[in-house]
């Protein structure tokens, strides 16, 4: 069983990696963000996709969410590590913390989330959007890493690119979020439709504007701290993947059970086939 892992480049820099190829994906949905990299990590094979493409170059808007996801799926991965950078909505959080939420909040609007359509509906439960048995296994691997942990809490996803007005930030902590980023949201429900154990592993690396002791925030800023969370994030991740077992008991893996509205007969075949490794066991 691989391990997807979806973050920057700089994740698999690891030395104990040992990367075997590397391989393009064609997906119904176009192409995901950039080749997949195969390696042997702990004796685990994963498999890292740099969700910006490699030299960051794709806006969070313009990411192919759908491609990047199925492709996981299409190459059997299971288990997804999310790596990203976040801002945070809690004093308590400090830049170079590490969050594992549990809890999304979608103010995207530019975007599509689901496999389904054309033909075919479906609506998966979302409620408890992130695997509890990953955040529990990953969030004890960071804290054997020697993180400082904040496990729980709600992620706001926003559009992007620009970062969060001062009234906005403000909005988002009366509603007790914890932090703030651009990507995790789509990624985990699309990873629910798959049928696919997902986890958010959250870098602090500022804290948002609403904290006006400090000046507001800057892409620099948030590079230094990045730079200095990699070392961070390839020590949580070597650690999770060792403990990692194959099998799960989240219950994640049957989410789409039942959950198909559409009636067999009128599905198109081509949409049939398209979709054959996220609905192929539920439908023929």
């Amino acid at each position: 069983m691989a391990i997807g892992i979806i973050g920057g480049s700089g994740l698999y820099g690891m030395k104990e990696l040992q990367i075997t190829k590397s391989e393009k994906v064609h997906t119904p949905f176009g192409d995901p963000s950039d080749d997949y990299v195969f390696g042997n990590l702990n004796g685990k094979e994963v498999i890292f996709l740099p969700r910006h493409g490699k030299g960051h170059r794709i806006l969070p808007s313009e990411l192919n969410f759908q491609a990047n996801i199925f492709g996981f799926k299409k190459l059997g991965v299971r288990r997804i590590l999310s790596v990203s950078a976040v801002g945070s909505l809690k004093k308590e959080i400090h830049p170079g913390h590490i969050v594992f939420p549990d809890q999304f909040i979608d103010r995207t609007f530019a975007r599509t989330s689901t496999f389904f359509g054309n033909g075919i509906v479906a609506h998966v439960s979302f409620a408890d959007p992130i695997c509890k048995d990953l955040i529990t296994t990953t969030s004890e691997a960071a804290k054997r890493a020697g993180a400082t942990v904040h496990v729980g809490g709600t992620y706001v996803n926003m559009e992007g690119p620009q970062f969060s007005t001062r009234a906005e930030s403000h909005l988002y902590r009366s509603w007790g979020a914890s932090v703030i980023g651009m990507t995790n949201l789509n990624e985990a429900k699309l990873a629910r439709e798959a049928e696919i154990c997902y986890v958010t592993i959250a870098l602090s690396t500022d804290y948002d504007c609403w904290y006006e002791e400090e000046e507001s925030v800057t892409t620099a800023a948030i590079l230094e701290i990045i730079h200095k969370n990699v070392e961070m994030s390839q020590k949580i991740i070597k650690e999770a993947v060792r403990t990692i077992g194959d099998d799960c008991p989240c219950g994640c893996q049957t989410m789409l059970a039942n959950t198909i509205m559409t009636d067999p007969a009128v599905i198109p075949h081509t949409i049939k086939n398209e979709l054959a490794p996220i609905i192929g066991k539920y439908i023929k």
